[in-house]
């Protein structure tokens, strides 16, 4: 049976354990307050220690950040180390995210449909980077129309108008990293010149 004392030293942990989680994953008060419905007073005074950590509280941080609630509370890691991931069907593509919580940069692996080749150009905030596992992937970004083949990458910013999609020869299977504006990948590599394809 635990002592109290045990108990209550466990607890007092809990706030460090939380901090240091939040910060190694670059997410603010605000962007965990969002994602949780927590206030960001709460958030602040439960890592000071301030605020007594309770089910109904940690519940929601665990579930923001994707992890057990055992490793908020250090309970020792026990049980199947494998992550499961979900895809998810989204306009006849399979995107698998592959970053399990939230931060600046979130990771996801794409299979584009081959009939995906009628271009919407968008713009939204952010930076993308785009690698090519197989296929042929289209990219128009604003005034460019480029073909990328396996092992090329581009990056670009999303307020430029873009869309991306089967250059016309089957299934196109990327990794795509999408960050905040300013968040940039070090990995540079500028596609081949080529013509545009026919319409």
């Amino acid at each position: 049976m635990n002592h109290p004392s045990a108990i209550t030293a466990a607890l007092a942990e809990v706030g460090l354990r939380l901090k240091r989680l939040r910060n190694e994953r670059g997410v603010t008060l605000a962007a965990l307050s969002e994602a949780t419905g927590i206030s960001k007073s709460t958030l602040s005074r439960l890592e000071t220690g301030e605020r007594r950590p309770s089910l109904e509280l940690l519940l929601p941080i665990s579930q923001a950040h994707q992890i057990p609630l055992d490793e908020l509370v250090g309970a020792p890691e026990v049980g199947d180390p494998r992550v499961r991931l979900t895809p998810k069907r989204v306009n006849g593509n399979v995107v698998l995210p592959l970053t399990r919580h939230p931060g600046p940069l979130q990771a996801f692996k794409m299979v584009l449909s081959a009939t995906r080749t009628t271009p919407e150009p968008c713009t939204h905030e952010g930076y993308e980077w785009i690698y090519v596992l197989s296929g042929r992937l289209r990219l128009i970004l604003a005034d460019h129309d480029l073909v990328l083949d396996p092992g090329e990458v581009a990056e670009f910013d999303t307020q430029l108008p873009h869309w991306f999609g089967s250059a016309g020869r089957g299934p196109v299977e990327i990794l795509s990293l999408l960050g905040r504006q300013g968040e940039r990948i070090h990995v540079r590599a500028r596609p081949r010149p080529r013509d545009k394809p026919a319409h």
